[in-house]
């Protein structure tokens, strides 16, 4: 979450109308409806009406939007409804959806009147063709099927229509068990062993659908509404409050990664910076886990199919303790190569969280470069301390600073790579300040807020602590607060932005108990967005992200990560410029074309880079799959087809660094730990970190380009 704590005027004030006009308007509400549950149903809960009314009126209001609930709006609330519950059309037929049409322009009223019935009917029939379908899976599990024939599996259906009958649906689903069961034997397991590892996977999935709470699907129906609105607008149920604030605290045990239910997985939202999951680098966004292993050596616990607090209850645990997840990488196909990632648990502190430094040396014409390199994984402060009046409270801005004088007393550097990479944002005017770090006065961001109202965010120290060349690294997960930073440092011709497109979220949200009176959240949370940025020149960060001057080869799928990726997302606009003084550079710095030219001709020399290429276009291509083979020797020799050709790409690299090639792929691991560095995995390109390598590069080119005979060193901040 990337929260904005600077006051925006009247706008909280206009936060506790909206809420005293949603609590006000609820005693005439009906409590009754003409929609008649089926017996055994799950039944809503009197509280949940006056919260469906409140929230109507919340996002009515509050949201940057301003766009009412009408049967325009109903309908898309409808249509994202059934695909949070059917997403992959694997259990709703033709004729239910026609059926439930009926309820399409309705969505409209049964928030703003409570009479929420419809919702829990639709996932009563939901619930209903879910059992049903589980029960006919276990069934055809009493037979081995025929690995012989030649059929294939199309595993994403989120864009095909619904089946037409109930035979479309076993053919459907005898195609997934199928799939579910060739993908345990390609692990070596006998089909005996499978099937009766599908048969306790499928009876958790039943089970978890009998434990269905009016809680889970009332959820499931706000958010529907709320991200109707825009992705990043959300409705927290009481026992995800606790949850939401539990992580807030920073004062849990896990291994900071944020979880959410797709199909049957358990996938990663986010990975939190500072935490073991941030610290080790081996788990990305859209991830699922599909095994959880205690210790060094206890055995895989399947959880698909599993409810996600249970799986987070595996997850967590004694601080310092090891836990083991196998993981099926984002993108990859069901059956591909899984990786095992491994992690100590242990708190998500603010020293975790902090900026760190480093230096390398850069061989280049006889000379030694120094480049500098500091790290910021995410823009956090310490409120609480600076509060209570601590002159010494830890910051971003605070912590580059230190480190930067760190640099300079140990004996300079001649330029400074600053990765944001991974850094998904945090407290606004930490971005401000960090900006001013490197430049020496002027606007740094535009915020417009829901009432139309612009705001321009200085930078709010006069002078510099760094005047030396900068060049900031991102990539796709660079997001919010890290774009703000990018875009300003790009505005002024301060630096280079070098790596990959970042992620485009240019807005910024409010949380909002649904307890006025309650020091607990009773009633569940709302997350509303009330603001978008702008840069300096007048465009929007929404959307598109900050363009790289020089881009770099990612894993990182832009099609699957990022705003653009997302249903429902602002769009990118612009509004008015505001004035401000671009940095003079001498003419010997160099274009971004020479320095693009200049990284291609060294690139195709590294044995590293090319091997980072290599494995990132074979990710693309398994990324792009969306049938599967149902042969079981077809499915066994394109696997084997896959590991030779990575065997074969990192034995490419190892005879370019004159090393001996290896036999196998198990080799290729063993060597991975005796070096000391993470084996590559079917995941992402691992090891050491190739595109630091690049940056650090490239700042050479510009240091050698502008030719400075003495290191560029901090200086004190002026007033």
């Amino acid at each position: 979450m990337h929260t904005y704590r600077q006051p925006l005027h009247g706008l909280a004030l206009a936060f506790l109308a909206v809420l005293a006009i949603a609590s006000s308007g609820s005693s005439g509400a009906p409590a009754s409806t003409a929609v008649v549950l089926p017996q055994g149903a799950v039944q809503p809960l009197e509280r949940q009406r006056l919260v469906a009314r409140r929230i109507s009126a919340i996002l009515e209001e509050a949201h940057y939007r301003h766009i009412a609930i009408d049967d325009r709006l109903s309908e898309q609330v409808f249509d994202r409804f059934l695909d949070s519950l059917d997403g992959q059309r694997s259990y709703f037929t033709a004729a239910d959806i026609a059926e439930l049409t009926a309820y399409r322009q309705r969505f409209d009223d049964i928030i703003h009147t409570g009479e929420v019935e419809p919702a829990f009917l639709i996932f009563a029939r939901y619930q209903q063709r879910n059992r049903q379908r589980i029960h006919y899976a276990l069934d055809l599990l009493a037979h081995e099927p025929d690995w012989t024939v030649q059929e294939s599996f199309e595993f994403d259906r989120a864009k095909t229509a619904w089946p037409t009958s109930t035979q479309q649906l076993d053919e459907l689903w005898r195609k997934r068990v199928k799939a579910d069961g060739l993908a345990l034997m390609l692990t070596g397991k006998s089909w005996n062993d499978s099937a009766e590892l599908l048969r306790k996977r499928y009876e958790r999935v039943l089970k978890r659908t009998d434990q269905i709470t009016p809680e889970d699907i009332f959820e499931t129906m706000m958010n529907a509404y709320a991200r109707t609105f825009d992705p990043h607008s959300s409705y927290f149920s009481p026992r995800n409050s606790e949850e939401y604030r539990i992580q807030m605290s920073l004062s849990y045990e896990g291994i900071g990664a944020t979880l959410q239910t797709t199909d049957e997985y358990v996938s990663i939202v986010n990975v939190i910076a500072g935490g073991p999951a941030a610290v080790a680098g081996t788990l990305n966004t859209n991830d699922r886990i599909t095994g959880i292993g205690q210790g060094k050596d206890g055995a895989f616990q399947e959880v698909i199919g599993w409810r996600i607090d249970d799986v987070v209850q595996l997850i967590r645990g004694k601080n310092g303790t090891l836990v083991r997840l196998q993981v099926l990488p984002a993108g990859a196909a069901p059956g591909s190569p899984e990786k095992i990632v491994e992690f100590t648990r242990g708190k998500v502190t603010l020293e975790a969280q902090a900026a760190k430094k480093d230096k390398r040396i850069v061989q280049r014409n006889g000379r030694a470069i120094r480049v500098g390199v500091v790290s910021v994984p995410g823009f956090y402060q310490d409120i609480q301390a600076q509060g209570q009046g601590d002159k010494d409270y830890r910051s971003t801005t605070r912590d580059v600073k230190r480190l930067l004088d760190e640099l300079a007393k140990e004996g300079g550097i001649d330029g400074l790579v600053l990765d944001l990479r991974g850094d998904g944002g945090g407290y606004l005017p930490e971005a401000t300040a960090l900006t001013g770090l490197f430049i020496d006065k002027g606007p740094v961001v535009q915020l417009k807020d829901t009432t139309g109202r612009i705001e321009v965010l200085d930078d709010p120290t006069a002078g510099t602590s760094y005047d030396g060349p900068l060049l900031v690294l991102v990539d796709r997960f660079s997001a919010s607060a890290s774009e703000i930073f990018a875009g300003a440092i790009q505005d002024y011709h301060r630096g280079y932005i070098v790596g990959q497109r970042t992620f485009g979220k240019g807005t910024v949200q409010n949380l909002i108990p649904l307890d006025r009176w309650s020091q607990r959240p009773v009633d569940g949370q709302l997350t509303v967005t009330i603001g978008k940025f702008y840069r300096i020149t007048g465009e929007s960060t929404q959307h598109r992200g900050v363009e790289p001057d020089i881009a770099l080869p990612s894993a990182i799928s832009l099609d699957d990560v990022g705003e653009s990726s997302l249903e429902a997302a602002l769009p990118w606009d612009r509004i008015a410029g505001v004035p401000f003084q671009a940095v003079r550079q001498p003419a010997s710095v160099p274009t971004v074309a020479a320095l693009n030219r200049d990284a291609e001709l060294r690139n195709a020399k590294d044995a590293d880079y090319r091997w980072m290429v290599a494995d990132i276009n074979a990710i693309e291509a398994q990324r792009k799959l969306k049938t599967l083979s149902l042969n079981l020797l077809a499915r066994k020799a394109e696997r084997a087809q896959f590991d030779a050709a990575r065997l074969e790409r990192d034995n490419a690299r190892r005879v370019a660094q004159g090393k001996p090639p290896l036999k196998a792929l198990d080799d290729v691991e063993t060597d991975a730990v005796t070096a000391g560095t993470p084996a590559p995995t079917a995941g992402a390109a691992k090891g050491p970190d190739i595109l630091l390598d690049q940056a650090a590069q490239i700042m050479a080119d510009i240091i050698v380009a502008t030719a400075p005979a003495q290191a560029a060193t901090p200086r004190k901040a002026t007033p």
